[in-house]
């Protein structure tokens, strides 16, 4: 006999709980963003039942209808085809802690799926704040827009990630495994703003495979200090899987010779003592990480009288 579904007063004891355990994980206390898992329906992103949960061994059907089963720690498929789910919602909580987007800012979100994070987002900046989500698929695009329509200060655009933003914002947050920043996204960041994306090259998998189409790296936070300058503030916040960043343009995508240095450093460890990235400067001569032509990941602080 299957169970009764909860009541929409149940349910949100549901969500509150799920909203506190969630920023157990976060390593820091954020009230607004803890209020937005209490309140954000997941269940609206993740279309009707019956919802396929993500797992090591692939997919299965999850053996309820009752939206209160999507309460967990687990990812739930948006398009199996091509492996993209709604990401874990304690790794959500830990980075959105970090980057801790409050009242007012403005937010770039790369790789918005269907909004489930955007939303989360939006309540933390508030009806004052803007957010512009952008999602390559034009399938989930088009959901995020219907799914986000309850959240006037939001947009939803289908999109190259890596053409935005056309603006300055505060906060750039990036759901796509790519091998380098878009341009965009460092050139754009105002004066104390942060980004957060997951660097990695692809897995060693058959062509095709799961592996092959996803990321496996870290989750880099970058804080700029001033306006325009080069040297952020940076650390690594633990390792990172997401499906591999998709631009028309190859702004993401390393060259070859980048990318094989970038696995050696990945391979090699070490990102845990990151503590700087240098923008369209020299690398240190002592103390990279790892180096692109005009980006590097070093082991320095950054010092105010660097340029």
């Amino acid at each position: 006999m299957t169970a009764q579904a909860f009541s929409e007063d149940e349910l949100a004891i549901v969500r509150r709980a799920f909203a506190r355990q969630m920023m157990c994980h976060a390593h820091r206390p954020h009230a607004g963003l803890e209020a937005a898992f209490a309140v954000e329906p997941r269940e609206r992103y993740l279309g009707p039942p019956p919802w396929r949960m993500a797992s090591p061994a692939g997919y299965r059907d999850v053996a309820s209808t009752d939206p209160a089963v999507l309460y967990q720690d687990v990812l739930f498929a948006l398009a199996e085809e091509r492996s993209v789910n709604n990401g874990s919602p304690s790794l959500h909580a830990r980075w959105l802690a970090a980057l801790a987007p409050m009242p007012g800012e403005r937010v770039l979100h790369v790789g918005a799926g269907t909004g489930y994070y955007t939303a989360l987002i939006a309540r933390c900046v508030g009806e004052a704040g803007r957010v512009l989500a952008v999602e390559v698929d034009p399938v989930l695009a088009q959901a995020a827009r219907a799914n986000l329509a309850h959240l006037p200060h939001v947009r939803a655009v289908a999109g190259d990630g890596a053409h935005f933003p056309e603006e300055d914002v505060d906060v750039v947050y990036v759901n796509a495994s790519v091998e380098r920043p878009a341009p965009a996204w460092l050139d754009r960041l105002a004066a104390g703003g942060r980004i957060l994306f997951p660097l990695g090259v692809a897995g060693e998998d058959r062509p095709g495979g799961l592996l092959a189409r996803t990321g496996i790296g870290i989750g880099l936070l970058a804080r700029r200090r001033g306006a325009g300058d080069g040297i952020l503030a940076a650390r690594a916040v633990g390792p990172a899987q997401f499906v591999r960043a998709e631009s028309e343009t190859g702004a993401l995508r390393a060259t070859p010779d980048e990318r094989e240095g970038l696995r050696r450093a990945l391979k090699g460890g070490g990102a845990e003592f990151v503590r700087s990235l240098r923008w369209r400067i020299p690398a240190s001569p002592s103390g990279t990480w790892h180096a692109g032509p005009d980006w590097s990941l070093s082991y320095e602080e950054p010092s105010r009288d660097e340029p």
